[in-house]
């Protein structure tokens, strides 16, 4: 089975990225060129701007426009006999628009830490701050955030603090008053 010959437009700003993204994927899922519309920022360009900027589709089966393009596509459909279609609005989700999985970024450089916030933490009793933080942590936090809320008494801070770390949790305090 033959790939499907795809023409992807794109503007100056995204073109080299798209390339990188393009590059990625395996040659029999689909074969693909890169047309550059002589704009800056692809997801500006519009119906007719493609139609007056695009005048030689070469061998392409169909056509994919950035996500954030705005324009008539059937009318783009009809004016070049091909399929005309949105992409997705982020040209890094273009692997999974065509059911890839996307290159995983490499975060091995960062070292980060994951926060997650009991955003109503004055209002919940210790047990349920204790349960929220289990499944914030279950889900891959770091560090737990007691979140204060304005003007609200946080009597039991310290108990919640000192049972979190007792849990083993880091555990940051998100509050206006210098006080908490």
């Amino acid at each position: 089975m033959v790939a499907e010959k795809i023409l992807f437009l794109t503007g100056s700003l995204a073109e080299k990225q798209l390339v990188r993204v393009l590059e990625g994927v395996p040659a029999e899922v689909f074969q693909w060129r890169v047309h550059n519309l002589g704009i800056k920022v692809a997801a500006l360009m519009t119906g007719d701007m493609i139609r007056r900027r695009l005048t030689d589709i070469g061998d392409a089966q169909k056509i994919l426009v950035p996500g954030r393009c705005r324009g008539d596509l059937a009318a783009l459909t009809r004016h070049y006999g091909i399929p005309v279609e949105r992409g997705p609005e982020e040209l890094m989700d273009i692997p999974a628009f065509f059911g890839l999985e996307g290159k995983k970024p490499d975060l091995s450089r960062y070292d980060v830490k994951i926060f997650s916030e009991i955003v109503d933490a004055p209002n919940l009793m210790l047990d349920e701050i204790l349960l929220r933080a289990r499944s914030f942590v279950a889900d891959g936090a770091d560090v737990i955030d007691l979140g204060c809320l304005p003007e609200t008494p946080f009597a039991h801070l310290a108990d919640a603090v000192k049972t979190l770390k007792a849990e083993g949790y880091q555990v940051s305090v998100d509050s206006m008053q210098t006080e908490e």
